[in-house]
């Protein structure tokens, strides 16, 4: 029943016709309904007597499955019990995320799914996915043929190097992946038979998992050079013959390869890196979203980036790219600009080897026309006194890096100073929302890439965003879809952030957050996505869908987790 169950809908079909019966129905976790089939399906499918006597709708299914949660006592207890759910009952499972996002997003993603992937080897209950390594890139087309579905459309890959800020966990990366496309089908609508999870096990240099006897990944030392891109190749190519309509999400590679990966194959076939151009998007909406509050506009704002990897540097580009749709000219725009790495600030008098982080090295006459001295060079107070940012943004993974000097020193000129500390998990956070909040006297607006609670501070509650990459992949990749775009191009993200600018209701941003509350998570989705295919026919890169048929063609392509009926094949 490998497509019958499943045809070429986006949305799904509205039944399902088949010739199998009894236990491997309730054992397929796409025809699964649990004690929700019905008296007559259970007569027809050889289900009677199988199951105990009560029918139950699905929302009940969804209480039971909440309180079986609820009642765990660890948040990796919860993400094993919720994979466990997803493996036994594919729309029970979607349909307690969809109604739950808020409480269970933390869990199948940031930051649970971060100890699950340390843990993955020892906690895996069944393989989900596909895993390419060096022992079968010979056989890469048929293991891709292999896949459930035939009707492919979004890949989600991962070569496992650079996981969340935890670095190389080998095969234990492919949590990533799983729970990517989950909140692809939670967030957006895309129906799981349309999504593929992928690990690129190239090997592990991580020598704690090498020695584990009870590893399960490909055991030997990381593909490298010519070898590592030619492993790529294969792949894609594969891709291309096998799933020849689908687009890829790269996803925590490091930054060594996701940049010259991303470059490789965004116009050979509709991809793209989330770490690079999602976190860019998320962010440049958070900056849109605080600019509603301040009445600014961004061409006017000045950002200083702590951390110079795949994260800020996309930031970078895209706000760039904002700055001169507003009106900025280059020179303004070099003057706006500003990014610190481990070895100091990026600058022409300095050695750069990333070519990634030249592009945003300030030049001497930059350094001469902002007043930067050489004394700023490596001591971001002092550049913050000299460049006077009124934008933070932290991508080190490393906590405290943003201190209570940086902060104390902006909100000496900024009176709304916007502080975006973006690492995760919550523990390596640059700064916490109640430290920025304390240190700006309450004047910052704060997003954070982690999850954080509400903040009081001098009898003011602050409602504290979460600057979640959540809010831009899903309806990219939505739209993409719809769109049947050849290449997903930068301006569909700056499309997607000013979108999601949007999104924030005037009662939040009255308390200080600057994006949407995760249970308008799809509501989000469908305005991005519908950007998305705008975009994509304004460009001649997608289908010309009018603009009174993008609503209801992106609609048509969503699939909500519901019982449909299952009918024995006469």
């Amino acid at each position: 029943m490998k497509s019958k169950a499943y045809g070429q809908k986006l949305g799904g079909e509205d039944r399902i016709v088949t010739r199998k019966r009894g236990v491997w129905l309730l054992n397929n976790p796409s025809t699964n309904k649990g004690l929700a089939y019905t008296k007559e399906e259970r007569r027809e499918l050889g289900l009677d007597g199988l199951l105990p006597d009560q029918v139950l709708q699905i929302e009940q299914q969804v209480e039971l499955e909440l309180e079986h949660i609820r009642a765990k006592s660890t948040d990796l207890e919860k993400y094993i019990g919720l994979t466990r759910l997803q493996d036994l009952n594919e729309v029970l499972f979607y349909r307690v995320l969809v109604e739950n996002l808020p409480e269970l997003l933390p869990i199948v993603y940031t930051p649970t799914v971060g100890l699950a992937c340390q843990k993955f080897s020892h906690i895996l209950r069944s393989a989900r996915g596909i895993w390419i390594t060096p022992n079968n890139i010979e056989r890469v087309h048929e293991i891709l043929e292999s896949a459930p579905f035939h009707d492919i459309r979004l890949l989600v890959v991962t070569d496992n190097e650079r996981i969340l800020g935890l670095g190389d966990l080998g095969a234990g990366g492919m949590g990533i992946p799983v729970g990517k496309l989950a909140l692809y089908v939670a967030g957006a609508g895309i129906h799981p038979s349309k999504c593929l999870p992928v690990s690129l096990d190239v090997g592990t240099n991580n020598d704690e998992l090498l020695d584990d006897p009870l590893y399960n990944g490909y055991r030997g030392h990381r593909l490298t050079g010519p070898a590592y891109f030619d492993f790529v190749e294969r792949f894609v190519r594969a891709v291309r013959d096998v799933f020849p309509h689908a687009i890829i999400q790269w996803e925590d590679f490091a930054k060594t390869h996701s940049f010259s990966l991303l470059e490789r194959y965004r116009q050979r076939l509709p991809s793209f890196n989330d770490d690079i151009q999602g976190t860019a998007a998320v962010t440049v909406a958070g900056i849109l979203t605080a600019l509603r509050i301040t009445g600014q506009s961004i061409r006017d704002q000045r950002v200083l980036f702590i951390g110079a990897g795949g994260a800020c540097i996309g930031i970078a580009r895209l706000t760039s790219a904002a700055m001169r749709q507003a009106g900025a000219t280059d020179r303004e725009i070099q003057c706006a600009l500003a990014a610190f790495d481990s070895g100091g600030l990026l600058h022409a008098g300095r050695h750069i080897e990333e070519p990634f982080k030249r592009e945003f090295a300030l030049s001497r006459e930059t350094l001469e026309r902002c007043g930067v001295s050489e004394r700023c060079h490596s001591n971001p107070v002092e550049m913050i006194r000299a460049f006077k940012p009124t934008v933070l943004v932290g991508a080190t993974g490393r906590p405290g890096a943003f201190t209570r000097a940086m902060v104390e020193e902006m909100a000496e000129h900024v009176d709304r100073p916007i502080i975006l500390p973006l690492s995760n998990p919550t523990a390596s956070s640059e700064c916490t929302p109640k430290e920025a909040l304390e240190w700006s006297r309450g004047r910052a607006l704060v997003a954070t890439g982690s999850p954080f609670g509400d903040v009081t501070y001098e009898g003011r509650r602050y409602l504290i965003g979460q600057s979640n990459n959540v809010f831009i992949f899903p309806g990219v990749g939505l739209g993409a879809i719809v769109s049947k775009t050849s290449e997903i191009s930068d301006e569909m993200f700056l499309a997607a952030a000013q979108t999601l600018a949007d999104c924030v209701s005037e009662e939040r941003l009255a308390l200080g957050a600057i994006f949407p509350n995760q249970s308008e998570l799809r509501d989000v989705s469908f305005r991005i996505a519908c950007a998305v295919v705008r975009c994509a026919r304004e460009a001649r890169l997608g289908r010309a869908i009018p603009d009174d048929q993008i609503e209801s063609s992106v609609r048509s392509a969503v699939w909500y987790p519901s019982y449909i009926p299952i009918l024995a094949e006469p």
